[in-house]
């Protein structure tokens, strides 16, 4: 394989966190051992992208973002990946379609925050991502109501599964989508930045 990929055993339900983790923090840790948790998944890979297209400053650089996430997030079922780096993408939809081509033998479930599901109808061919694959939500503190409200939780209001259902999330196919509460750290990467924590 052409790419530098982790192991995926034929029906494996991996769980895909992107962003720019710029830098990666405890709440991005604790959303990925919830996932693991609430969803099923047999593994979450750490997506660290080239750079968020929505965003109009660019992040540190992808090595250091990388070396940063394995440090923080030293954990059996969880994998950092710079495979958008490696295609030369910065698209969800894109990465989906070559994760999905190159690993047919994985059933993949993308991951956000609920702060991410509030403004993902912004996001580039966002219907077609809820279509590609199933989508878990985990809330972050003060998120929760813009999420539940959003355009894309209104549009795909009927794929939506009951949070006492969140672990046959990436059993079924596509459009399909979970949103589970669960305590969650308040830090960010950008107040990281801001305290000087983060040296970029």
């Amino acid at each position: 394989m052409p790419y530098n990929l982790p192991y995926v055993a034929p029906g494996q339900v991996i769980g895909l966190l992107g962003g720019s983790f710029d830098p990666p923090h405890q709440g991005h840790a604790q959303i990925t051992r919830e996932a693991l948790k609430r969803f099923g998944l047999d593994q979450v890979w750490w997506l660290v992208s080239p750079g968020n297209p929505l965003k109009a400053k660019g992040p540190a650089p992808i090595a250091d973002r990388v070396a940063a996430a394995r440090s923080l997030m030293d954990h059996p079922r969880v994998q950092i990946s710079d495979f958008e780096a490696q295609i030369g993408t910065r698209y969800t939809a894109e990465t989906l379609k070559r994760l999905q081509m190159l690993l047919p033998q994985a059933r993949f479930v993308w991951l956000m925050g609920a702060d991410n599901l509030a403004g993902f109808h912004r996001w580039d061919r966002w219907q077609d991502i809820m279509k590609m694959v199933p989508v878990g939500v985990l809330a972050r503190p003060g998120d929760r109501m813009s999420a539940r409200f959003s355009k894309t939780a209104r549009v795909f209001e009927k794929a939506r599964l009951d949070m006492s259902d969140s672990r046959l999330l990436g059993q079924g196919p596509a459009p399909r989508w979970c949103f589970v509460n669960i305590p969650m750290r308040g830090e960010s990467s950008t107040e990281l930045r801001k305290s000087g924590r983060w040296p970029h």
